[in-house]
């Protein structure tokens, strides 16, 4: 039986220190995180990213490089995959959407912020040129889900 997937993108968008973060107001994963959302069937990568920053921010994306992968194991055994880009060209006005708030926020602002669960993983990854994947392991005896870096 072949293993069910969904795809998703989210991208690092940024201005020097600045990050261009999504106040989600999503019950299921709510904070301060990088705006993107699903790829649609037959879509390519690029394009999904493109759409959804265009969708959520009003920006206009260019040259938009892929970083990475994070991917879990959803409740319903599907894995969830989100493919992380970055880029620093863009071009438009600014607007928020019905996902949340677009607000630019300072590196050293991130620590005082209220982050969306996972940031800072998904940060390395972003970051990291030695890092390509993320995945995440749930750990019992810390009855929690665990990073691991590829």
């Amino acid at each position: 039986m072949a293993e069910q997937a969904i795809l998703t993108a989210l991208c690092m968008i940024y201005d020097g220190d600045k990050l261009l973060l999504q106040d989600r107001i999503k019950e299921d994963w709510r904070g301060l995180t990088f705006p993107g959302g699903h790829v649609e069937k037959g879509e390519p990568s690029v394009t999904a990213i493109i759409r959804e920053i265009k969708e959520e921010t009003g920006l206009t994306i260019e040259h938009p490089r892929l970083c990475g992968l994070k991917q879990f194991q959803t409740e319903d055994d599907e894995r969830y995959v989100v493919m992380l880009f970055k880029t620093d060209r863009f071009s438009g006005q600014l607007r928020s959407s019905e996902e949340g708030e677009m607000v630019w926020v300072d590196r050293r602002e991130l620590q005082n912020r209220p982050l969306a669960h996972g940031f800072f993983d998904t940060l390395r990854v972003c970051d990291e040129a030695g890092i390509t994947e993320l995945c995440y392991e749930y750990d019992k005896e810390k009855n929690d889900w665990m990073p691991i870096f590829y």
